[in-house]
């Protein structure tokens, strides 16, 4: 079992303890995954220690552990920093993740390093700001976005974040210059060929910045199938959240296979993502249910699409559009056939297509 508590309840099964990373969040930082740790002996030791328990998920501990690491090294690790910065990330602990910022701001020299970091604080602003309506968060993304543009004026995911911000702010004009300047200066690949898309898409109405747009997440399926986000473009995606060990999971199941049976050969695709521990537990429901669409197991609540997609209690079902926004989320099995069916006849009508 993980070492969050969990509860089960009659209608769902819900986990406490261990927050999940903020979904399209983009952590990595080459220049700053280089950096050398603490000279200090004892800090080096901790730091050791901080890094085996980020390895058990023991992230609320490695986050103080980093900290204190940073405080015995003198107060200028840039490593045991960039560190907290990540675990405070991974716990939206927002607070905790501006203050290692400012400590990085303080300690980097070079300027793409600062710019880096910049974008970095930004991402995080985005993050707590979430879909609120709280614009603050939204200002100061804004600003460490506009910081960020000065030291590195074609980093195109400050150019994307800030567009995101602007909108929230109801700044179409300026999000829009944004996103334009971002689809002259990005070039559409593998891995950015869904933000691509969207960028085009907010250019042309960015007030639709605002919404909820599902991860871009990829998985490779029982069945051996490459299954992502951007390659279910167009089409309808019911993604449901599971485990063989949640009862209520196990009494929604007949609901689940009525949905797939009701719609099928329409541009509907169900993913079920199981959170067992156990894959052999999970292979053998699977079979034994002819559970026949697209199953993947994730793990955990901590499990990385589920990270993602911030699930804590399952079953929990994400109806995404054919542009790739979260039109509903239920915890529980509620009613979902009306707005399944309202979803697939526009994925069907080609005049409501997102722009190519």
């Amino acid at each position: 079992m993980r070492r969050s508590a969990w509860i089960l309840c009659a209608s769902v099964c819900v986990v406490l303890g261990g927050k999940s990373v903020f979904a399209g969040a983009q952590i990595s930082a080459a220049n700053l995954d280089a950096k050398p740790g603490p000279t200090d002996s004892k800090a080096a030791k901790l730091y050791a220690k901080a890094q085996k328990e980020l390895e058990s998920h023991k992230v609320d501990v490695a986050l103080e552990d980093f900290r204190k690491a940073d405080q015995q090294d003198g107060g200028h690790c840039v490593s045991c920093e960039w560190q907290a910065f990540k675990a405070a990330r991974q716990l939206e602990a927002w607070k905790a993740a501006r203050e290692e910022t400012a400590l990085l701001l303080d300690h980097v020299t070079a300027p793409e390093d600062k710019a880096e970091v910049h974008r970095l604080t930004g991402d995080v602003c985005l993050a707590e700001g979430g879909y609120r309506i709280y614009e603050e968060p939204f200002l100061q993304a804004d600003k460490e976005y506009a910081s960020a543009l000065a030291l590195a004026p074609n980093n195109t995911s400050c150019l994307y974040g800030d567009g995101i911000a602007l909108a929230h702010l109801h700044q179409y004009d300026k999000a829009q210059n944004r996103f334009q300047e971002y689809i002259k200066l990005a070039q559409p690949t593998a891995g950015n060929d869904l933000e691509w898309k969207r960028a085009r898409l907010f250019a042309n109405q960015p007030e639709l910045a605002r919404k909820r747009v599902s991860p871009n997440f990829t998985l490779l399926s029982l069945d051996g199938k490459t299954v992502s986000m951007q390659a279910l473009q167009g089409k309808v995606v019911l993604i449901d959240f599971w485990a063989t060990w949640c009862g209520p999971c196990k009494q929604a199941l007949p609901h689940l296979k009525e949905i797939v049976e009701k719609f099928k050969g329409q541009p509907l695709i169900v993913v079920s993502i199981s959170l067992d521990a156990e894959e052999p537990t999970w292979k053998n429901f699977v079979a034994a249910n002819g559970m026949t669409w697209i199953q993947y197991r994730d793990g955990g609540f901590d499990g990385p699409i589920a990270s993602q997609f911030n699930v804590k209690a399952i079953p929990t079902t994400f109806t995404i559009d054919a542009n790739g926004f979260v039109q509903d989320q239920q915890v529980g099995d509620g009613e979902i056939e009306s707005k399944l069916k309202k979803l697939i006849a526009q994925a069907s009508d080609k005049s409501l297509a997102a722009p190519k």
